[in-house]
């Protein structure tokens, strides 16, 4: 397990350079919806997988913000980062084995986060262990599609995607709800591949 983890920091450490450049389309596209989704944050925040910092942003000015990553290249990139008057902290941590203690957190935030855990269902897990009861989980992620002939192209190209970056294959509601989460809202912002979801920790 750990020669894995050490792959995955590695993979990510990598991508660290280019990665603003690689998702500049994405934010132009869905940084709109993402702003509008991430703006609901309440509390003390939990954003996993911050990555160089590009969600800082969608957050309201004054929004307490952990900002989680496996890669300390994504970690240095986000801290240079100009954040303004937002308080965000930044922390080197895998998000299957958190530090902090239960029912802490008011918020968690994700933003193309479960492509890429190696163990999503555990790291679930781990977020709903850390949010409060009542508290929510807010997520904007691609997903495998089951339009009956992209699936299984998703399903192929993940073999070769997931050697550089992010699995395009993944269940990620199906993900959630195992994890013990209520699931709220699910809404498509790109066929039925961009999504945005709600749940909760149930009280």
């Amino acid at each position: 397990m750990e020669e894995n983890h050490d792959k995955w920091w590695d993979k990510w450490d990598k991508a660290a350079a280019g990665f603003d450049f690689i998702n500049g389309g994405v934010e132009l596209r869905f940084g709109e919806e993402k702003a509008e989704w991430f703006s609901q944050a309440t509390g003390t925040t939990l954003l996993v997988a911050i990555g160089t910092g590009l969600d800082i942003p969608y957050f309201k000015d004054d929004q307490h913000i952990i900002g989680l990553d496996i890669s300390m290249k994504m970690l240095e990139k986000a801290r240079a980062k100009e954040v303004g008057h937002k308080r965000v902290d930044l922390v080197r941590a895998d998000v299957q084995e958190l530090g902090f203690a239960d029912n802490s957190i008011d918020t968690v935030v994700t933003s193309c986060t479960f492509c890429s855990v190696p163990d999503p269902v555990l790291g679930l897990k781990e977020l709903r262990r850390v949010l409060k009861p009542g508290g929510r989980l807010l997520m904007f992620e691609h997903v495998r599609s089951d339009i009956f002939w992209m699936g299984p192209m998703m399903d192929l190209l993940t073999k070769v995607s997931r050697r550089f970056g992010p699995d395009l294959n993944r269940r990620t509601k199906e993900n959630v709800l195992k994890a013990g989460f209520k699931l709220t809202r699910e809404v498509n912002l790109y066929l039925d591949m961009v999504k945005l979801f709600e749940a909760i920790k149930e009280i």
